[in-house]
């Protein structure tokens, strides 16, 4: 077997395109981080009075009544367990921090995305998507948000937000995700 030997331009050529392959593959396997929950993610619990309140002011710098100041200061979406409707123990604090928020901007207007996990057939996800977005559309008017600013929407099993079937993305796609589409 004789040897081979590139011409020094040709293996110049060889090493770069090495050297990009490889930090192509590192890239491409690199893991994003996610955004870690601040302190102000989460409704405030009073300690004199034991009532829970959303956060004031904006820590993520985002506009006070903005899109942005809803998302990260209040937090847009609940879950629900397998098959239900029914809000649980751990979304009412937040569904009453984004209340509160409403209420501190009575011109801004939301929509209610009621969503399911993949399972079960397109109708029944649908259905199932519009009775969790129209309890939270009922929990945000017995907190003093009026019914004229909520709209709802189901999608049903259309729009996952975690890919997969497993049991952890089946979790998150049972949700209700509260967007603000009108005010400031």
């Amino acid at each position: 077997m004789i040897p081979f030997r590139a011409s020094r331009p040709y293996r110049s050529q060889i090493l770069a395109a090495v050297a990009v392959l490889a930090v192509a593959s590192t890239a491409a396997c690199a893991r994003r981080a996610e955004p870690a929950a601040g302190p102000s993610a989460l409704p405030i619990a009073s300690a004199d009075t034991g009532t829970i309140t959303a956060p004031t002011g904006s820590v993520s710098g985002a506009l006070p009544g903005s899109a942005d100041d809803f998302r990260v200061n209040v937090a847009d979406r609940v879950y629900f367990d397998l098959d239900s409707h029914q809000i649980r123990a751990d979304a009412r604090p937040r569904l009453d921090a984004q209340a509160a928020w409403l209420r501190r901007y009575p011109e801004v207007r939301v929509r209610i995305e009621g969503n399911a996990d993949e399972r079960g057939t397109r109708e029944y996800n649908l259905a199932l998507g519009a009775r969790r977005a129209e309890a939270v559309r009922n929990h945000l008017i017995a907190a003093g948000v009026a019914a004229s600013r909520i709209e709802v929407i189901s999608y049903g099993k259309e729009r996952p937000i975690a890919a997969g079937s497993t049991e952890a993305a089946h979790a998150q796609n049972r949700n209700a995700h509260t967007v603000v589409t009108g005010g400031r």
